[in-house]
């Protein structure tokens, strides 16, 4: 009587053993609460297919997140995101948040489709937290990022139709007692980048003004400067990223993670350093040049 009360009580989802991926349960106690385009089985919420959204333009008119930049420095890692989301032409959200923290010693920023983006970092959220609920252990770096590879994969069918999301994942290696950064392509392959990264719109201009202004064994603070140029310049040549909106006072999202954790810039905190951007390009509007190295000279 008790296992038959149980089985009218729960789905066998809930009593099967599984694994320690939330996401994997989800899919098969709940596969409606998954992000919208991992359970697309061909007709939209619109009644057009999943090809009918890409086919009529309307994945390109959706909105769209932007520019992100990370950056390795002494002892930790740094993102920073722009906050404008776009929907074709027209600025769809002013102050749309692109960072989030993921766990304690990570974060994760997103470029693409706005709405799955959002709902991809939830469910990575609760991945990590899960496994740490049922290990009594939180993932490796390593691990989170390669968790994080598998979700992205799982989406491939609706990046095949245009809603493609991509992320950037980075965070503190308590292993390694280092800052670390991986990007990923929309198939789900994970890549480690070195020192410095960008996804998004504007990440071509990003990252040549990284190639510019970044030094290895950056502080903090410098990490910080570097990222906010970075987007400065992205939004300079890339109309979808957006820059310090003083009049409304939005800044970029920046946030920092070290063996303390996870920190995110006040708005007054991010909101001085753009401050001092600005102050900077009414000088040099193409911004500061890059820091001289002295090269070694061979003996005469």
């Amino acid at each position: 009587m008790g296992s038959d009360f149980n089985a009218r009580l729960m789905p066998a989802a809930y009593l099967s053993a599984g694994t320690s991926s939330f996401s994997e349960f989800l899919a098969a106690a709940a596969p409606e609460l998954l992000p919208a385009a991992q359970r697309m089985s061909g007709r939209g919420a619109d009644g057009l297919g999943a090809g009918g959204l890409a086919a009529s333009g309307l994945a390109a008119s959706l909105p769209h997140g932007t520019t992100i930049v990370a950056a390795e420095f002494s002892g930790g890692v740094v993102m920073a995101g722009d906050r404008r989301a776009t929907s074709g032409n027209m600025i769809a959200q002013r102050d749309f948040e692109k960072v989030f923290r993921s766990d304690e010693y990570s974060c994760i920023g997103i470029a693409g489709m706005a709405g799955i983006g959002v709902d991809l970092v939830k469910l990575f959220q609760l991945e990590l937290e899960h496994y740490e609920k049922l290990e009594g252990r939180a993932l490796s770096l390593e691990g989170k990022a390669n968790r994080l590879a598998s979700m992205v994969r799982s989406n491939l069918g609706g990046a095949m139709q245009g809603l493609v999301v991509v992320p950037i994942f980075a965070g503190y290696d308590t292993d390694e007692g280092v800052g670390r950064i991986f990007s990923y392509d929309v198939a789900g392959g994970r890549y480690e980048e070195h020192r410095f990264h960008s996804i998004g719109s504007g990440s071509v201009f990003a990252r040549g003004s990284l190639k510019k202004l970044y030094s290895d064994s950056m502080s903090a603070s410098e990490a910080v400067m570097a990222c906010m140029q970075a987007l400065y310049d992205a939004a300079d040549d890339d109309s979808a990223t957006g820059g310090p909106d003083v009049t409304r006072r939005i800044y970029p999202v920046v946030a920092t993670v070290t063996a303390d954790g996870y920190e995110r810039l006040t708005d007054e905190q991010a909101g001085a350093v753009a401050q001092s951007v600005i102050a900077g390009r009414m000088s040099e509007p193409d911004g500061p040049p890059s820091t001289p190295r002295q090269a070694a000279l061979p003996a005469q």
